[in-house]
Order: structure tokens, then sequence, then C-alpha cells
């Protein structure tokens, strides 16, 4: 049975075993992962969680250009399967591009409803920060996520080329 976790650093092997299966250059939609985040040593990992676990913090400041966000990991086992990340609230570039919700499942794990029901999840956790609609986006072209959107309650509001692409913006009440 599949839980959602928040990021540990007692899951670094299989993180890394879950970020191998993307493949070099692939974006990993929920992780926060940036380019010159260094995850393969364990000193550089813990930084990285670290971060994370600091970002979900509202009471703790941020850097310009960041917002609050809560990341939880999918997990089965010992296994991770991907990442969903709620940002609490939007910018200039969220509302273009990113929305409150980002997510991803590693290939081996798709088409099991795991988006689908971490998703639920995350919008539950959304009610309970207090806010009343949600953005969520995806690529054109990735249908697999446009229907989790919807199932999910999304409306689309409309399709943008933006700087990463176009991308379909849907909102969730509620």
């Amino acid at each position: 049975m599949p839980e959602l976790i928040t990021p540990t650093v007692d899951l670094h092997a299989a993180w890394l075993e879950a970020h191998d299966e993307w493949g070099p250059g692939a974006h990993e939609d929920g992780f926060g992962l940036r380019p010159a985040d260094e995850v393969r040593s364990s000193g550089g990992f813990a930084t990285w969680v670290a971060r994370l676990i600091e970002q979900s913090d509202p009471t703790k400041p941020l850097k310009a250009g960041r917002a609050h966000c809560t990341y939880r990991w999918i997990v089965e086992g010992d296994q991770v399967l991907g990442g969903i990340a709620l940002r609490h609230a939007l910018d200039d570039f969220l509302l273009r591009v990113g929305g409150h919700i980002g997510y991803g499942i590693r290939p081996s794990a798709r088409r099991r409803g795991l988006a689908g029901w971490a998703l639920g999840r995350m919008l539950d956790e959304a009610r309970t920060l207090g806010l009343d609609r949600v953005l969520i986006t995806c690529e054109v072209a990735n249908v697999a996520s446009a229907r989790t959107i919807e199932r999910q309650g999304g409306i689309l509001e409309d399709v943008r080329d933006t700087e990463l692409g176009a991308v379909r913006r849907y909102w969730v009440q509620l």
C-alpha cells in the first residue's frame, strides 16, 4: 500500500534508484530538485532533504523568489515511487507556468493511479493550509497528467505558451 511521507535521509539509496530510473536530463516533478543539488553523497543528500523540510515551514523566512512548499514522497515499502509538491502561494512564474502542485511518478510505477491518489491527498493538505482553489499545470502533450488533474476536479482555464513550452492550466476549487 503506498503512502505519502515527508522526505527523509533514510531513503537515500531508494531515492537514488528512482532518480536513476528517470535518467540523465529528465525532469522529475514533485521533488524540488535543482540543478545545483548534489544528491549522490550522504552529506549532499542530507543538505537537500533539510532544505525541502525547511521550505515547508511557513514560519521560516525564505530567500527572495522562493515560495513555501510542502514536499511528500510517494513510497511503498522501501521503494520511492514518486514525489509531489504543494506550493503555498503563487508568484508570477508559478501563476504562468508551475502552479501550486507539481508531481512525478517514476516510469516503472506509472499507470497504477498513484498520481491521482497523491494529488487527492495534497488537495486535502491545500485545504488545511486555507487555500480555496489551486492551480495545477501540465505540458500540453502530457495527456495522462491532464486526465489525472481532470479526475481530481481540475477545470481547464487555458493553454499557454510559456518559457518552458506550452502548458495546460487547470484550477481545482476546494
